[in-house]
């Protein structure tokens, strides 16, 4: 009797205790069971609450100090041009819509996930087009429809921007028209940034096949490192192969199931706030008016002054060429990708 007492005893106070600890905003783990009482979960489950603490077994607890509140997709399409600057055909030869469609699928799939999990966020998705055919334009419309995520599609009109470009690249030779609907394309999704977003925007380019988890992961990481250095962050969803042909140094971040290091150079598909986008506006705008080497030049200047991360392994993929050193990351499932990618 004393034994079942004792136990009784033991189990009312550890409940109390564990209802404190709760009110008090401070969990507890449970060796023993590989549980974590005060939010009833298992310490391989997400045990990170959006907008309020990051926490990851066993670097402990981050309290947010950066919610994220509103979250825009900038997915520039382009099926009429295979690439951009190569004669090259891509991973698995296909035509243009096909890497579109697939592209497209995928973060919409990860954009339904994250929005189970974060209902607190506003997400919405812009799909910018420059030439597709009718067709083409058709098919993108019908996979956004399918989607419960707010959307909408804009037709570039590259004479809006057309004669702002100068004619000439900082190689001194003509700029192609296939860059110039590029630079075009960057302008409007920047404009759109600066009139309709008010927190997170995600630039991205039609030929990203994404993971299913890559939007929430960005989201946890942006909140835990951006409220860990007291500074808005910049997010590359790719780890390139070009990463890994210089030995530089870099700064290495724990996010929420990946790690990130500090990259100075990306390409044009990046994730960041509202705020660097503002605060850096006229190398943003520079970008599209003039064709620096390398292209992104701007960027990279950015990345001298703020943090530019990049996820190990990848969280997308790049559909370039195979031997491009700006496609296939390393240590990723280009495979399973591609295939999860074929319906929505």
């Amino acid at each position: 009797m004393k034994k079942i007492e004792s136990k009784f005893k033991a189990n009312f106070f550890k409940k109390i205790f564990i209802k404190i600890c709760r009110v008090l905003g401070y969990e507890i783990i449970d060796q023993n069971q590989f549980y974590v009482p005060t939010l009833s979960k298992k310490l391989n489950e997400n045990l990170s609450i959006q907008g309020k603490k990051s926490i990851v077994i066993p670097t402990g607890e981050i309290k947010i100090t950066r919610k994220i509140t509103d979250f825009t997709i900038l997915f520039r399409s382009c099926t009429k041009v295979n690439m951009l600057t190569q004669n090259k055909q891509r991973l698995f030869n296909k035509d243009k819509i096909e890497y579109t469609l697939r592209s497209l699928n995928s973060i919409l799939k990860s954009i339904d996930k994250a929005s189970l999990a974060f209902s607190k966020i506003n997400f919405k998705i812009i799909v910018v087009d420059h030439i597709s055919p009718h067709i083409n334009k058709e098919l993108i419309k019908k996979q956004l429809n399918k989607s419960k995520i707010n959307n909408e599609f804009v037709d570039l009109d590259i004479n809006e921007f057309k004669n702002r470009i100068n004619k000439k690249n900082a190689e001194g030779n003509p700029v192609t028209e296939n860059q110039i609907s590029n630079m075009s394309n960057i302008r409007k999704s920047l404009q759109i940034a600066n009139d309709q977003c008010k927190d997170i925007i995600y630039f991205i380019e039609d030929d990203y096949i994404h993971e299913e988890d890559s939007i929430s992961e960005m989201i946890y990481t942006y909140e835990k490192i951006s409220s860990l250095i007291k500074k808005e962050i910049i997010l590359c969803p790719a780890d390139y192969p070009y990463l890994y042909s210089k030995l530089d140094a870099t700064e290495i971040f724990l996010g929420h199931n990946k790690h990130w290091r500090r990259v100075g150079e990306t390409l044009v598909s990046f994730l960041t706030s509202k705020k660097i986008v503002d605060t850096y506006w006229d190398k943003f705008v520079s970008m599209c008016e003039f064709e620096h080497y390398p292209f992104e030049l701007p960027l990279h200047q950015i990345y001298k002054e703020e943090y530019c991360l990049s996820p190990m392994p990848s969280i997308a993929m790049h559909c370039t060429n195979i031997n491009s050193i700006y496609g296939i990351s390393p240590n990723f499932d280009w495979e399973k990708a591609w295939n999860d990618s074929k319906n929505y």
